[in-house]
């Protein structure tokens, strides 16, 4: 799960960035929240009968969808494949969720639309990690149907195109000279309040804090909690490079590379609700460096010179991220976006809910980062994010690592989309 404060500019440029943290939407429910529970991507796909998914209202999408043929996506022949049969099946664990019904959730696709189609992919005796690609293609073409995503006036949707990826960064399980930088599970006395359950219209928004005798305040900002040993959360791990373990924060979540050479996820757990703010710009205003040049990479460089104010710099930044410890059951397996399911590079993105549910495959078709290439392929509609709002604005997810991170830091193109829905559904419908 993760929380983004501004989209491929934070990995460039953190100057640029000055968007408020936002709670992305995570259902209390879903797998993968912090809940305790199984991890869906070990279990085996269950599907229910169409009898034991309850019927909920619908819930209004704000595009339009035209049906169209499969020879009308772009690059659809030639899109390898890798990687889907895995990212379906475990798409269609999402989807085989029964739905709460709170407007407060993002909205979902509609499971008893999907119950045909994943009970069929059930039975399909396909592996996960299958390589025919012509049987993976055929069940698709057989079983869903293209939609074009059209905006509410009935134009095609075409919108920014961005990237996200999984961090890795060098920690400890214990504090000494070279690992000096906590990263806190949520601390027990944070409490989030879902405004949209007492007030509908403000459903999805929540704010946080703590209890101080009888009245709720803002929790803790981050030089508060840093300055506060003997109240600060549980620390997970403590990094080796400062800056590293607060661009992890930016992400949301990232992998943890211990001394003996093991990793461990760090999953976003939650956050103090405190604004964000940049140290980038913080930087430019001190005079340390010009604003173009306030990458990852300078800002590094500035706190390895400047060891005395590193804590200084980051407290400008009131935000916190808190996470929790996660197995590395699956290399090819990032962390989980908002629908509780793990995110695979370049098979995951994160959309607009309102125009594109939770559980949706789509096809999209954009370009390469920086290039006038073409960059098709089938992904799943598996994440959300403040900054990605409006039709056909997706935030495609590259993987884990440095290459990761330098392809989505790139990415700022533009795109089109299709969600692909059961054939015997209609259009596309949410929950």
């Amino acid at each position: 799960m993760k929380i983004k404060y501004c989209v491929p500019a934070v990995l460039l440029a953190l100057g640029a960035c000055s968007t408020t943290p936002v709670d992305r939407g995570t259902s209390p429910t879903a797998p993968g929240t912090a809940e305790s529970g199984p991890d869906i991507a070990l279990q085996p796909l269950r599907v229910p009968s169409l009898s034991a998914l309850p019927e909920t209202p619908a819930r209004a999408l704000a595009g339009r969808y035209q049906a169209v043929n499969w020879s009308s996506l772009p690059g659809w022949q030639a899109d390898s494949l890798d990687h889907v049969w895995k990212g379906f099946i475990n798409n269609c664990k999402g989807l085989m969720r029964p739905v709460s019904g709170s407007l407060a959730m993002p909205a979902r696709a509609n499971p008893r639309a999907w119950q045909p189609v994943c009970q069929a992919a059930a039975s399909a005796g396909l592996d996960a990690n299958t390589l025919d690609t012509a049987a993976v293609r055929n069940f698709l073409q057989q079983h869903l149907q293209p939609w074009r995503l059209l905006t509410g006036e009935g134009q095609v949707a075409q919108n920014t195109v961005t990237g996200y990826y999984e961090p890795l960064l060098k920690a400890a399980r214990s504090r000494s000279s070279g690992y000096q930088w906590p990263l806190f599970a949520a601390p027990d006395d944070l409490l989030t309040i879902d405004l949209g359950s007492l007030y509908p219209e403000l459903a999805g928004k929540r704010i946080r804090g703590k209890q101080v005798g009888k009245r709720i305040v803002p929790y803790d900002t981050r030089e508060q909690i840093m300055a506060q040993p003997e109240r600060q959360p549980p620390v997970i791990v403590y990094a080796q490079d400062p800056v590293e373990g607060f661009f992890l924060q930016i992400q949301g979540s990232g992998r943890a590379i211990l001394p003996d050479g093991s990793a461990v996820r760090l999953a976003y757990a939650d956050h103090n609700g405190r604004p964000y703010a940049s140290v980038g710009q913080w930087l430019a205003k001190q005079g340390e460096m010009p604003l173009a040049q306030t990458s990852m990479q300078n800002i590094k460089a500035w706190a390895k010179r400047n060891p005395h104010r590193v804590q200084e710099m980051m407290n400008v930044n009131t935000a916190m991220v808190f996470f929790r410890e996660e197995a590395i059951v699956d290399p090819d397996l990032g962390p989980k976006g908002a629908y509780g399911i793990p995110l695979i590079g370049l098979r995951s993105v994160a959309i607009d809910p309102t125009y594109v549910p939770l559980g949706t495959p789509v096809y999209l078709a954009t370009s390469q980062p920086a290039s006038s290439q073409p960059l098709q392929r089938l992904v799943f509609a598996q994440d959300t994010g403040a900054a990605i709002k409006g039709p056909a604005r997706t935030d495609l997810y590259w993987g884990t690592g440095d290459e990761a991170g330098a392809q989505a830091g790139r990415m700022k193109q533009q795109g089109q989309m299709w969600l692909l829905w059961p054939r015997q559904a209609g259009a596309p419908s949410a929950r």
